[in-house]
């Protein structure tokens, strides 16, 4: 019997393993106190607290004091807690150390630790590929956090095809490898000296700066091997850094690089086609057996086998200069590219087909040999082996597409300029200029193979497994022998994102105790972005058996999900790729999924810091006025695209409360207007199914997300590196985005002639969250660690835009909006040691839309681990592993009875090195 990874047990054999190593040490190196407490973290750059400095422990009368500096996770831990409690706002601090220290391979991976913090490892509805990619905060949608990188925006693409056309906003953290980080600061609640953009919350990722470092020269780097489990692949991972100043520090290079490759082996079944067996199909079936009008059928059962290759390049420049006491200068450029080549192979049952003879609706369908309902679902359907009508020559019971996409690839890059300047004891000056950058784009030949017919059947276990699938001929390349065997599409998307920007931010120290500060600024920003879309021609021949990719024929593995098509046949990539360059060219646009947008943002504000007795905190306001030009190319008359043009002024303000109640308590109060700006996508995308009729369009006239948001917390920091905190939180959105559905002729290619397409739409409407965080961190002593947290949101749209699901179904439920999160984690380290398990869990979530019906993401949890081994000073060995209890992500539709998708990874083991000088 395969054995399980819980994560119970996997806590309890991280402790076992840290409690013998502690137990092995001499008895003066068990001692927290003893020699690791009085180690400076080397080679690491100093702290710079947010928001406020950490205050030192006076000297005692008459004596000197030792500094004492604790490295490591616990100090790390401490960092964090100081940072935290010193900050005037409600915020969550991640060092370079903590995340060092666990499996973070990006740093989405690093905040889904944090309270409050949810991630998903896709963009959209596409399901998971094993690594965190979007981040978002308090059970709401991802474009509603906002990510700046060292204070300022940054750009970034996405390969999968849904992303670069839908999305534009939220940034793929995919393109952010963990290496990255000096720290991450998480700001849940808003200051009007902000980047606005954020509605929820903001992460700010800051990487390290060169005058930072403790020791002139430092270097550092790591060398891992990474394994999938699935793909049975192991790839190497490498990053460097090297960093020099000189003896003044008024002069610093930093240089870092990194080079991560992965393969990766995604198993899956999925249900493309959930449909009333009788909208379209089986006149006679239906009308020999009334009791299956009107119930459910998936009408495409698909088992999938997604395989990639992702490849993660780039580097981070830095050059800081100090050329006065009073002037530094900072100049930074960074540039990743994931490279992601994949092919999708989807073997599908397709019921459709049988039930009448050519889809269209024809009475020669086959007869099912027998069927079941449960509910509303027709939960088993089965076909006869022969061929139970007279020609079969056009009929098939399934059809595969494998789906090849060559040369897929995202980037971002940014340059950035910043310059401080103290223009006296009471004036300083802060200037930032700079343009960021990002790319998506995706080319894809799908090749389609309707197969000859075959005894088939489909057993539904809702969601408790995948379904059971069986297609007599699916081992054995077997296409129909009629000339209509084959069918395929190709497309070519690109899409382009750009931002410059330039800011200018001042503070000026008052002669006051109780508003010690004015801080006051302004920030204009133009972004743009633009979709390109070719649609592929098919060269004579390109659907002849004789061109058919036959030279690379290959099956399906065997699968770890039950009730799967294993041995099915299937094409390679390299024959996809080599029959698209033959037959396929790029020379149409598909003018009328294309978008060029360009919004245009000025921005002031002006904020106080104040302070009287034991409370503290800011209080400011800023405005902001925003331009948004759309141009969407028109279905009806390509050279003359359909011209959007919409303006809007917000004034937004914010205060912060910091109450010292008790010692070491503290309550916070927070309240603030907020915007965040939609996904572009939404303004300009139109996608069509053509078999499905189905098909989302852009909304031009979108508002931006404008939230009411209030918070409130206590936090006890009962001993040192411990926490006890609570917080509640509520928003109230005035202009939520949700979608609706209407009517819409298009062209169809599948049938050549115009037919009704069932549309959905971005819709602004209000919705509310409210909710509430706990936080529990605990030195246990004796080199042992817990930390806990839990939080409950509960997202509802409150509006009833019309035809979405609200107002149509009354399903009201918000996107993102997981209910229940939350993560448990334990360590134990010594000097030469280390041990950290964390398990993090988020309840099912409202996925978006796919072919007009809602996808839900089942609850799932995951359990990472690693350890760390010390030999001498400078050199460690780490054995890390994500994903280790094997998640299986499932996903359904309205109801549990119709699933969507189940989806599965496998575990990462990486085994590597880190030196540093």
């Amino acid at each position: 019997m395969k054995a399980t990874l819980t994560p119970i047990a996997s806590a309890v054999a991280f402790a076992l393993i840290g409690s013998v190593a502690y137990a092995q040490q001499p008895a003066a190196q068990q001692d927290d106190k003893k020699p690791q407490a009085q180690q400076q973290v080397a080679k690491e750059p100093a702290v710079q607290v947010a928001q406020a400095t950490t205050p030192q422990a006076p000297a005692a009368s008459g004596g000197s004091t030792e500094t004492v500096v604790i490295t490591g996770i616990r100090g790390s831990l401490q960092q964090s807690l100081n940072q935290k409690r010193n900050a005037e706002s409600m915020v969550e601090v991640i060092t370079a150390e903590d995340v060092g220290k666990m499996p973070d391979k990006n740093v989405a991976d690093s905040l889904q630790r944090v309270p409050g913090v949810g991630v998903a490892t896709a963009g959209g509805t596409e399901g998971g590929f094993g690594e965190n990619d979007r981040v978002s905060m308090r059970g709401t949608p991802s474009f509603m956090t906002l990510t700046t990188l060292n204070g300022h925006t940054v750009s970034s693409g996405d390969w999968y095809v849904d992303n670069i056309t839908g999305g534009g906003r939220s940034v793929s953290y995919s393109l952010f490898p963990s290496e990255l980080i000096g720290r991450v600061t998480v700001y849940k609640t808003s200051q009007a000296n902000l980047v606005e953009g954020g509605g929820v919350g903001t992460v700010d990722i800051e990487t390290r700066k060169p005058l930072g470092f403790k020791d002139r020269l430092t270097g550092m780097a790591s060398l891992s091997g990474a394994y999938t489990e699935a793909a049975k692949k192991t790839d190497l991972q490498a990053s460097g850094l090297i960093n020099w100043k000189n003896d003044d520090n008024t002069v610093g290079v930093l240089v870092q690089v990194f080079d991560e490759k992965r393969h990766l082996r995604r198993f899956g079944q999925e249900f493309l086609w959930w449909d009333k067996v009788d909208t379209w199909f089986a006149p006679a079936w239906v009308a020999a057996n009334p009791e299956v009008k009107g119930k459910n059928i998936s009408l495409l059962t698909g088992s999938v086998l997604f395989q990639q290759e992702r490849q993660r390049r780039g580097g981070l420049v830095d050059l800081q200069l100090k050329p006065t006491k009073d002037l530094t200068l900072d100049l930074s450029g960074f540039y990743s590219k994931l490279s992601a080549d994949n092919i999708n192979a989807n073997f599908m049952l397709s019921p459709y087909q049988v039930l009448s003879n050519n889809w269209s609706g024809d009475s020669n369908s086959a007869v099912p040999s027998s069927y079941k309902i449960t509910g509303d679902t027709i939960s088993q359907i089965t076909f006869p082996a022969s061929c139970p009508v007279a020609n079969c020559s056009a009929m098939g019971a399934s059809v595969q597409d494998v789906i090849s996409r060559p040369g897929s690839y995202s980037d971002s890059k940014f340059l950035n300029l910043d310059a401080e300047y103290k223009v006296s004891d009471s004036l300083r000056l802060k200037g930032k200029i700079g343009s960021t950058r990002g790319t998506g784009h995706a080319r894809d030949y799908g090749y389609e193979v309707w197969n000859a017919y075959s005894g088939s059947s489909l057993t539904m276990h809702g969601l408790d497994a995948p379904a059971t699938v069986t297609i007599d001929n699916a081992g054995t390349f077997s296409p129909r022998t009629g000339a209509d065997f084959f069918g395929g599409w190709a497309s070519d998307i690109t899409s382009k994102d750009k931002e410059d920007y330039v800011q200018v931010d001042a503070t000026w120290k008052l002669d006051s105790e109780m508003f010690p500060a004015v801080h006051f600024g302004i920030r204009s920003a133009t972004h743009k972005r633009s979709l390109e879309w070719l649609g592929g021609t098919l060269a004579a021949g390109a659907g002849s058996l004789a061109n058919a990719p036959t030279g690379g024929l290959t099956h399906f593995p065997s699968s770890p999900l039950p009730n799967m098509l294993s041995g099915a046949w299937t094409f390679s990539a390299d024959s996809v790729n080599a029959w698209g360059n033959r037959f396929v060219s790029f020379t149409n646009h598909a003018y009328q999924s294309e978008f060029q947008i360009k919004e245009r943002a000025d921005a002031g504000y002006v904020m106080a810091d104040f302070a009287a007795g034991a409370l503290s905190g800011n209080v400011g306001v800023r405005v902001v006025g925003t331009d948004v030009h759309v141009e969407n190319a028109s279905p009806n008359n390509i050279w003359r695209p359909v011209v959007t043009d919409n303006s809007y002024t917000d004034v937004l303000p914010s205060a912060n409360f910091r109450m010292e109640l008790a010692k070491n308590l503290l309550g916070r109060a927070a309240i603030s207007r907020t915007l965040a700006r939609p996904e572009i996508g939404s303004l300009g995308a139109l996608n069509l199914l053509d078999i499905q009729r189905t098909g989302t369009g852009g909304n031009p006239n979108l508002k931006p997300v404008r939230s009411t948001n209030l918070d409130f917390g206590v936090e006890w920091y009962f001993m040192p590196k411990s926490l006890l905190s609570a917080s509640v939180f509520a928003m109230n959105m005035s202009s939520y985005v949700t979608y609706g559905s209407y009517q819409q002729t298009y062209f169809n290619t599948a049938v050549g002639a115009p037919t009704v397409y069932q549309m959905s739409a971005a819709l602004n409407t209000k919705a509310e969250v409210r909710g509430i965080e706990l936080n529990y961190v605990q030195d246990l002593g004796n080199n042992f660690g817990f930390n806990a947290n839990y939080t409950y949101a509960d997202g509802k749209e409150t509006g009833k835009a019309p035809g979405s699901a609200c107002a149509t179904s009354n399903n009201c439920d918000m996107i993102g909006n997981s209910k229940n999160s939350y993560n448990v984690g334990a360590f134990f380290e010594n000097d030469f040691f280390n041990a950290r398990v964390a398990y993090n869990y988020r309840s099912a979530f409202l996925n978006g839309l796919n072919r007009n019906s809602a996808i839900y993401q089942d609850a799932v949890g995951t359990v990472s681990a690693s350890l760390g081994y010390k030999f001498g000073k400078n050199l460690t060995i780490t054995l890390e592993g994500k994903d280790l209890n094997d998640p299986l992500l499932k996903s359904y539709a309205t109801n549990k009875d119709q699933p969507r998708a189940f989806y599965k990874n496998g575990r990462q083991i990486y085994l590597g090195l880190r030196a540093q000088i």
